[in-house]
């Protein structure tokens, strides 16, 4: 784009900000309001930006895999078109700070959308800031990378990744405990509440130990 960040056209996020210290602490704060349900609605949370893939101009159908990990991480992959990453007017790289500022779709709107368990959609950022850690792996037409957060905050920059010809994330997110563990979800009732997605195909793995 080669244009000051301040001259950015805000659809979801605010590109001027990449971390919003205040929004992760309070998302922190009232976890039971942001999360209720725990692990279940954060995995929602995320699924519902691949449904947002899915949907967009019109695909007949996107895909999805939600992998339950035996380190009680959760992990969701698209095969969306990745999230949006630019060049500002210095020629430095900047993602869409989907992770670390609050969605201004969702976060503050009383009509908020209402994800498949009744509770209404907040955005990425409530995610990451409920989790101990947080992996974003992007895959764009203009590069690839990945990046690491601790409840919200990035702790890496962008690392590269190889390049293998599709688009699309990946977000591997371990809860805090305090919201329960990923030990009683399982894969039926993962796929029963993902089902009103109808353009998002989704499968879910089990890696966690029989």
């Amino acid at each position: 784009m080669d244009t000051p960040r301040s001259s950015w056209r805000n659809t979801t996020h605010d590109w001027a900000s990449t971390v919003d210290p205040g929004h992760l602490a309070a998302v922190r704060e009232d976890a039971g309001t942001f999360a209720p349900g725990g692990v279940r609605h954060l995995v929602l949370e995320v699924v519902a930006y691949a449904a947002d893939e899915a949907e967009w101009n019109g695909r007949v159908e996107g895909r999805c895999v939600v992998t339950l990990h035996p380190d009680g991480s959760v992990s969701v992959a698209d095969d969306g078109r990745g999230t949006d990453t630019r060049l500002d007017d210095r020629g430095r790289v900047v993602k869409k700070p989907v992770m670390a500022t609050k969605d201004l779709r969702f976060f503050d709107h009383p009509a908020a959308q209402l994800l498949p368990d009744g509770h209404p959609r907040r955005g990425m950022s409530v995610v990451a800031a409920l989790s101990e850690w947080l992996v974003h792996t992007n895959r764009r037409h203009n590069g690839s990378w990945t990046q690491r957060y601790e409840h919200g905050v990035p702790v890496t920059g962008l690392t590269p990744v190889a390049d293998d010809g599709s688009s699309g994330t990946v977000v591997r997110f371990r809860p805090d405990e305090a919201l329960g563990a990923t030990g009683d979800l399982t894969p039926g009732e993962l796929i029963r509440l993902v089902a009103p997605w109808q353009r998002l195909s989704v499968t879910v793995e089990d890696r966690r130990p029989a």
